[in-house]
C-alpha cells in the first residue's frame, strides 16, 4: 500500500514500548525494525564473538561500545539496501547520528516520553521468548499459558537487562546519552514526541503520524 521509501528513528528509553510499537509499525506499514538490542541478544544467544563481548556489558547494565553498535549497524543498513525501516537503539549519541546522517536521509524521528517511573514497574513484568524475540507483559499481554512461548511452548525468559537495579542504572544512561542526540534531531526539524503512560493511548497517534507523513510522499 505504502511504496514511498521511508527511514525512521525511534528514541524511547529501556522499556518504554519501542519493541512493541515497532512491531505495530512493521505490520502496518511494512518497514523492516532494525534493532541494535535484538541483533546483539541475537549474537548473545548464538554464542558469537560480538555476543561473547555484547554480553559482558549488558549483563553489568552497562552500554555496549559505540565502535561495536555504530559497525554492526551500519552492515545492517547496508544488507537492507533500497528499502523502508525503522531503527531502534541507534543513533545514541550525536556522533552516531553524524555518521548515520552522511549514509542515510533520515526522514523522521519518533520519541517515545514515557516516566521513568512507569518503566521501571512495567519492566518487572516483561519475559521474553529469547530465540524469537517475542515479548510477553504479565497483566497486559500475558502468554496463553504462564511461562511458556504462544508459538513454540517453549520457555519464556527475563532478559538481565530487566531487572529493575540494573533497569534504574540504564535509565540514568539513557538520560544523559539521548538528551544531545534528541537535541541534534531536533535542530533538523526530525523529532516528533509521543507523551503517555500506556502503548495502547500512544499508538494510535504514531500511526496517525506515520500515515500522513508517508502519504505525503
Amino acid at each position: 500500500m505504502y511504496t514511498k521509501i521511508f527511514r525512521a528513528v525511534i528514541i524511547g528509553a529501556p522499556g518504554s514500548g519501542k519493541g512493541t510499537i515497532s512491531d505495530r509499525i512493521v505490520k502496518t506499514f511494512g518497514f523492516l525494525h532494525i534493532s541494535s538490542g535484538d541483533i546483539l541478544r541475537q549474537n548473545i544467544i548464538n554464542n558469537t564473538d560480538l555476543g561473547k563481548k555484547a554480553q559482558r556489558y549488558i549483563a553489568s547494565g552497562q552500554l555496549v561500545p559505540d565502535e561495536i553498535v555504530t559497525k554492526t549497524m551500519l552492515a545492517r543498513i547496508t544488507e537492507v539496501g533500497n528499502k523502508s525501516y525503522i531503527l531502534d537503539g541507534f543513533p545514541r549519541n550525536s556522533a552516531q547520528a553524524d555518521i548515520l546522517s552522511a549514509r542515510e536521509q533520515i526522514d523522521a524521528v519518533i520519541n517515545l516520553d514515557i516516566p521513568h517511573d512507569v518503566i521501571i514497574e512495567r519492566v518487572k513484568h516483561r519475559w521474553i521468548h529469547a530465540p524469537s524475540g517475542r515479548v510477553y507483559n504479565i497483566g497486559f499481554n500475558d502468554p496463553q499459558v504462564a511461562g511458556k512461548d504462544d508459538v513454540t511452548g517453549e520457555q519464556l525468559t527475563q532478559r538481565e537487562d530487566d531487572k529493575p537495579e540494573v533497569v534504574s542504572k540504564r535509565l540514568q544512561l539513557y538520560d544523559e546519552l539521548m538528551g544531545p542526540v534528541l537535541a541534534w534531531y531536533a535542530k533538523r526539524g526530525l523529532v516528533t514526541s509521543f507523551k503517555g503512560r500506556e502503548t495502547k493511548e500512544i499508538w494510535p497517534r504514531v500511526e496517525r503520524f506515520l500515515k500522513d507523513k508517508v502519504n505525503k510522499g
